[in-house]
Formats: structure tokens, C-alpha cells, sequence
């Protein structure tokens, strides 16, 4: 191999390393986008009512992994937290929601407060210290 095919696949590593851990870093974030404060949703969008101080919506589709793991964090937080509310959705099922929403991956999870307002959104697994500080800034 010449020396011009070691620079270049040692180039090709080091592009594709710092886009994995650039990746890495946002997956599961809970963020807001620019006009998630703006959009409410209720019973008719979830299928069920919000809950009393907030609600945690799941994205998942049928064969996800980490939409397994997301559905037990969830629920789990939910039952530590009084007035808490864990709704999955089914993306498959409801694409029109998932195109409004601009839902690219699941899990996808969205912080509503009680008013249906979403306050957060991670598009990846989050993790539940970071579902649990979201839910401080929804109640």
C-alpha cells in the first residue's frame, strides 16, 4: 500500500470516528426544536387523555430494540411520579401524527406538560435521569 492510501484511509477513519461520537452525543438528548412550544396535543392525537401534570409520549415501531428498553424507563418514571401519564404510539400506525410532529427515528419520545404543550423531545433513547429533569420543567 503507498503512502497516499495510508493518508487517505487513515482520513476516512477519522471522519467516520468523529461522526460516530458526534452521533453518539445527540442520541437520546432531550432537546426543543424551534417550534415544538408551539404545538399542543391532546386526547384526540394520543388516543388517550393527558395526565394531570404531565405526559410522556413514546414513538416505537413493531421490530425497535431500544423502544423496548424506552417503553420500561418510561412507565417506570410515570409510576414514581404522581400525575404522570406514559402514552405509546405506534408510528407505523399513525404516520399523518409522525409526519406533523417530524418524527424521523424511533424511539421518540415528547415531555408534554398538562396542557399538551411539548416541552422536550429525544429522538433516541433517553436516559432517565434526563426524562426525570424534563418532567421538572413540564409540572
Amino acid at each position: 500500500m503507498t503512502t497516499t492510501g495510508l493518508i487517505v484511509c487513515a482520513a476516512v477513519l477519522a471522519v467516520a470516528s468523529a461522526f460516530g461520537v458526534w452521533h453518539r452525543r445527540g442520541d437520546g438528548r432531550l432537546t426543543m426544536r424551534g417550534r415544538d412550544g408551539e404545538k399542543r396535543l391532546g386526547e384526540a392525537e394520543l388516543g388517550e387523555g393527558l395526565g394531570e401534570r404531565a405526559t410522556l409520549v413514546q414513538f416505537s415501531s413493531a421490530f425497535c430494540a431500544p423502544c423496548r428498553a424506552t417503553r420500561r424507563t418510561l412507565a417506570e418514571i410515570a409510576g414514581m411520579v404522581d400525575g404522570v401519564t406514559h402514552v405509546e404510539i405506534d408510528a407505523e400506525e399513525r404516520l399523518e401524527l409522525v409526519r406533523e410532529l417530524g418524527i424521523l427515528k424511533t424511539p421518540t419520545v415528547l415531555v408534554l406538560d398538562a396542557r399538551g404543550r411539548i416541552v422536550r423531545r429525544a429522538a433516541g433513547q433517553p436516559r432517565k435521569a434526563d426524562v426525570i429533569a424534563a418532567l421538572g420543567e413540564a409540572v
